[in-house]
Protein backbone atom coordinates (compact mmCIF):
# COMPACT_ATOMS: atom_id res chain seq x y z
CA UNK A 1 0.00 0.00 0.00
CA UNK A 2 1.44 3.41 -0.56
CA UNK A 3 1.54 5.69 2.56
CA UNK A 4 -0.78 8.59 3.32
CA UNK A 5 1.93 11.41 4.10
CA UNK A 6 -0.74 13.68 6.29
CA UNK A 7 -1.08 10.58 8.15
CA UNK A 8 2.52 9.65 8.80
CA UNK A 9 2.92 13.28 10.00
CA UNK A 10 -0.10 13.01 12.40
CA UNK A 11 1.59 9.34 13.70
CA UNK A 12 5.12 10.75 14.17
CA UNK A 13 3.85 13.70 15.67
CA UNK A 14 2.01 12.02 18.29
CA UNK A 15 5.08 9.60 18.75
CA UNK A 16 7.77 11.43 18.51
CA UNK A 17 8.71 12.14 22.91
CA UNK A 18 8.12 7.61 22.84
CA UNK A 19 10.54 7.25 19.35
CA UNK A 20 13.79 7.09 20.97
CA UNK A 21 12.80 5.13 23.73
CA UNK A 22 11.04 2.47 21.29
CA UNK A 23 12.99 2.43 18.28
CA UNK A 24 15.19 -0.74 19.27
CA UNK A 25 16.14 -1.29 15.60
CA UNK A 26 16.48 2.09 14.39
CA UNK A 27 18.96 2.57 16.86
CA UNK A 28 21.09 -0.29 15.80
CA UNK A 29 20.69 1.18 12.51
CA UNK A 30 21.95 4.22 13.31
CA UNK A 31 24.75 3.10 14.64
CA UNK A 32 25.95 1.17 11.34
CA UNK A 33 25.22 4.17 9.36
CA UNK A 34 27.13 6.41 11.07
CA UNK A 35 29.88 3.19 11.27
CA UNK A 36 30.49 4.08 7.46
CA UNK A 37 31.47 7.58 8.05
CA UNK A 38 33.78 7.30 11.38
CA UNK A 39 36.52 9.62 11.40
CA UNK A 40 35.36 11.91 8.35
CA UNK A 41 35.02 15.22 7.70
CA UNK A 42 31.82 17.03 6.17
CA UNK A 43 31.33 20.72 4.84
CA UNK A 44 27.58 20.59 4.80
CA UNK A 45 25.37 17.72 5.80
CA UNK A 46 21.95 16.92 5.65
CA UNK A 47 19.94 15.06 7.05
CA UNK A 48 16.22 14.08 5.79
CA UNK A 49 13.74 12.97 8.54
CA UNK A 50 15.66 13.50 11.53
CA UNK A 51 12.88 12.96 13.56
CA UNK A 52 14.29 12.72 17.55
CA UNK A 53 17.64 12.83 16.43
CA UNK A 54 18.84 9.10 16.86
CA UNK A 55 20.98 9.46 13.64
CA UNK A 56 22.07 12.73 14.77
CA UNK A 57 23.29 11.87 18.05
CA UNK A 58 25.21 9.43 16.41
CA UNK A 59 26.69 11.22 13.53
CA UNK A 60 27.31 14.18 16.29
CA UNK A 61 29.62 11.64 18.13
CA UNK A 62 31.48 9.99 14.89
CA UNK A 63 31.95 13.07 12.20
CA UNK A 64 33.67 16.12 12.03
CA UNK A 65 31.38 18.78 10.09
CA UNK A 66 30.84 22.32 9.94
CA UNK A 67 27.12 23.04 8.63
CA UNK A 68 24.26 20.42 9.84
CA UNK A 69 20.98 20.54 7.97
CA UNK A 70 18.44 18.48 8.93
CA UNK A 71 14.55 17.95 7.86
CA UNK A 72 11.70 16.28 9.11
CA UNK A 73 7.71 16.36 8.59
CA UNK A 74 7.40 17.18 12.01
CA UNK A 75 8.07 20.52 13.32
CA UNK A 76 8.76 19.54 17.17
CA UNK A 77 11.67 17.46 15.65
CA UNK A 78 13.81 20.57 15.92
CA UNK A 79 13.48 20.09 19.76
CA UNK A 80 15.30 17.31 19.39
CA UNK A 81 17.79 17.75 17.09
CA UNK A 82 19.02 21.15 18.86
CA UNK A 83 20.00 18.89 22.44
CA UNK A 84 22.81 16.91 19.68
CA UNK A 85 23.49 19.83 17.03
CA UNK A 86 22.31 23.43 18.76
CA UNK A 87 23.58 24.90 15.57
CA UNK A 88 22.05 23.16 13.24
CA UNK A 89 19.83 24.60 10.12
CA UNK A 90 16.21 23.26 10.75
CA UNK A 91 13.60 22.78 8.05
CA UNK A 92 10.35 21.57 8.46
CA UNK A 93 8.39 19.65 5.29
CA UNK A 94 8.31 17.22 2.65
CA UNK A 95 12.21 17.28 2.03
CA UNK A 96 11.57 17.30 -2.13
CA UNK A 97 9.77 20.49 -2.24
CA UNK A 98 12.59 22.37 -0.49
CA UNK A 99 15.56 24.32 -1.65
CA UNK A 100 18.01 24.19 1.45
CA UNK A 101 18.83 27.70 0.52
CA UNK A 102 20.06 26.17 -3.12
CA UNK A 103 22.94 24.52 -0.58
CA UNK A 104 25.13 21.51 -2.50
CA UNK A 105 25.86 18.98 0.31
CA UNK A 106 28.94 16.96 0.88
CA UNK A 107 26.50 14.16 2.48
CA UNK A 108 22.97 13.43 2.52
CA UNK A 109 21.55 11.15 5.40
CA UNK A 110 18.53 9.16 5.98
CA UNK A 111 17.54 6.59 8.51
CA UNK A 112 14.40 4.40 8.40
CA UNK A 113 12.39 6.91 5.60
CA UNK A 114 12.73 5.73 2.28
CA UNK A 115 10.94 3.40 2.61
CA UNK A 116 7.47 5.60 3.04
CA UNK A 117 8.20 6.91 -0.21
CA UNK A 118 7.00 4.94 -3.23
CA UNK A 119 9.29 6.05 -6.30
CA UNK A 120 12.36 5.35 -5.08
CA UNK A 121 13.90 6.35 -8.41
CA UNK A 122 12.83 9.61 -8.08
CA UNK A 123 14.28 10.22 -4.56
CA UNK A 124 17.51 8.63 -5.11
CA UNK A 125 17.21 11.53 -8.14
CA UNK A 126 16.43 14.33 -5.87
CA UNK A 127 19.42 13.17 -3.75
CA UNK A 128 21.96 13.06 -6.36
CA UNK A 129 20.44 16.61 -7.41
CA UNK A 130 21.11 17.54 -3.62
CA UNK A 131 25.33 16.34 -3.22
CA UNK A 132 27.95 18.19 -4.78
CA UNK A 133 30.22 16.41 -7.06
CA UNK A 134 31.68 13.45 -5.58
CA UNK A 135 29.21 13.36 -2.25
CA UNK A 136 27.84 10.53 -0.40
CA UNK A 137 24.43 9.24 0.54
CA UNK A 138 24.37 7.11 3.29
CA UNK A 139 20.14 5.77 4.09
CA UNK A 140 18.51 2.78 5.18
CA UNK A 141 15.14 1.31 4.49
CA UNK A 142 13.25 -1.94 4.86
CA UNK A 143 13.24 -5.24 2.61
CA UNK A 144 9.88 -7.17 2.52
CA UNK A 145 10.21 -9.12 5.02
CA UNK A 146 10.14 -6.37 7.77
CA UNK A 147 6.96 -6.99 9.85
CA UNK A 148 6.37 -9.80 7.84
CA UNK A 149 4.10 -10.84 10.96
CA UNK A 150 2.06 -8.05 10.66
CA UNK A 151 1.47 -8.87 7.03
CA UNK A 152 0.23 -11.99 7.53
CA UNK A 153 -2.36 -11.37 10.00
CA UNK A 154 -3.59 -7.68 8.77
CA UNK A 155 -2.66 -7.64 5.11
CA UNK A 156 -1.06 -4.32 5.98
CA UNK A 157 2.24 -3.41 4.57
CA UNK A 158 4.61 -1.19 2.75
CA UNK A 159 5.48 -1.66 -1.03
CA UNK A 160 9.13 -2.33 0.15
CA UNK A 161 11.26 -2.75 -2.22
CA UNK A 162 13.96 -5.52 -2.63
CA UNK A 163 17.35 -5.16 -2.42
CA UNK A 164 17.65 -6.09 -6.55
CA UNK A 165 15.62 -3.06 -7.03
CA UNK A 166 17.00 -0.78 -4.63
CA UNK A 167 20.17 -0.99 -6.20
CA UNK A 168 18.86 -1.20 -9.85
CA UNK A 169 17.48 2.34 -8.71
CA UNK A 170 20.37 3.41 -7.29
CA UNK A 171 23.05 3.00 -9.79
CA UNK A 172 21.30 5.12 -12.38
CA UNK A 173 22.84 7.58 -10.13
CA UNK A 174 25.26 6.50 -7.30
CA UNK A 175 28.18 3.98 -7.15
CA UNK A 176 27.36 1.77 -4.37
CA UNK A 177 30.34 1.28 -1.89
CA UNK A 178 28.38 -0.45 0.88
CA UNK A 179 25.21 -2.34 1.04
CA UNK A 180 24.23 -4.28 3.50
CA UNK A 181 21.11 -6.45 4.64
CA UNK A 182 20.31 -8.44 7.63
CA UNK A 183 17.58 -9.74 9.81
CA UNK A 184 16.76 -8.38 13.32
CA UNK A 185 13.81 -10.27 15.36
CA UNK A 186 12.38 -8.39 18.72
CA UNK A 187 10.43 -10.15 21.10
CA UNK A 188 7.77 -8.99 23.20
CA UNK A 189 6.04 -10.69 26.54
CA UNK A 190 2.54 -10.33 24.73
CA UNK A 191 0.62 -8.80 21.54
CA UNK A 192 -0.46 -5.60 23.41
CA UNK A 193 2.92 -4.45 23.69
CA UNK A 194 4.00 -4.98 20.33
CA UNK A 195 0.85 -2.96 19.08
CA UNK A 196 2.46 -0.02 22.01
CA UNK A 197 5.82 -0.70 20.02
CA UNK A 198 4.49 0.27 16.81
CA UNK A 199 2.39 3.21 18.38
CA UNK A 200 5.16 4.65 19.55
CA UNK A 201 7.67 4.50 16.77
CA UNK A 202 5.18 5.44 14.00
CA UNK A 203 4.24 2.57 12.12
CA UNK A 204 0.42 2.42 13.16
CA UNK A 205 0.13 5.18 10.68
CA UNK A 206 -0.23 2.27 8.17
CA UNK A 207 -4.05 1.75 9.42
CA UNK A 208 -7.25 3.60 7.25
CA UNK A 209 -8.45 4.03 10.72
CA UNK A 210 -7.55 3.64 14.45
CA UNK A 211 -9.03 0.19 15.92
CA UNK A 212 -11.85 -0.41 18.54
CA UNK A 213 -11.51 -2.95 21.49
CA UNK A 214 -13.00 -5.50 19.13
CA UNK A 215 -10.01 -5.15 16.40
CA UNK A 216 -7.27 -5.19 19.17
CA UNK A 217 -9.04 -8.32 20.67
CA UNK A 218 -8.83 -9.93 17.53
CA UNK A 219 -5.25 -8.83 16.81
CA UNK A 220 -3.91 -10.05 20.21
CA UNK A 221 -5.34 -13.76 19.91
CA UNK A 222 -4.42 -14.07 15.87
CA UNK A 223 -0.78 -13.25 16.89
CA UNK A 224 -0.72 -15.11 20.03
CA UNK A 225 -1.44 -18.08 17.73
CA UNK A 226 0.22 -17.35 15.02
CA UNK A 227 3.42 -16.62 16.74
CA UNK A 228 3.39 -18.13 19.63
CA UNK A 229 6.97 -16.80 20.97
CA UNK A 230 5.28 -13.01 19.56
CA UNK A 231 8.38 -12.14 17.43
CA UNK A 232 8.62 -9.57 15.25
CA UNK A 233 10.49 -9.40 12.41
CA UNK A 234 12.87 -6.36 10.99
CA UNK A 235 14.79 -6.36 7.77
CA UNK A 236 16.93 -3.32 7.30
CA UNK A 237 19.09 -2.39 4.40
CA UNK A 238 21.47 0.02 4.94
CA UNK A 239 23.72 1.86 2.21
CA UNK A 240 26.74 4.03 1.28
CA UNK A 241 26.82 5.14 -2.15
CA UNK A 242 29.01 8.25 -3.94
CA UNK A 243 27.23 10.30 -6.23
CA UNK A 244 28.10 9.87 -10.09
Amino acid sequence: MQANPKKIKQQFKKSIAKYSDNAIVQKLIAEKLSSYLSGKHFEYVLEIGAGSGILTDFISQRCDFTNYYANDLVEKSEMYLRKFIPDCKFFAGDFRKISFDGRKFNLVLSNAVFQWYENLDKIFEQCRHLLSDDGLLCFSTFSPDNFKEIRELTGLTLNYKTSDEIKSALCEYFEIINFEQWTQVVNFDNPLKILAHMKNTGVNSLAESNWGIKEVREFCGNYLEKFPNLSLTYSPITVLAKRK
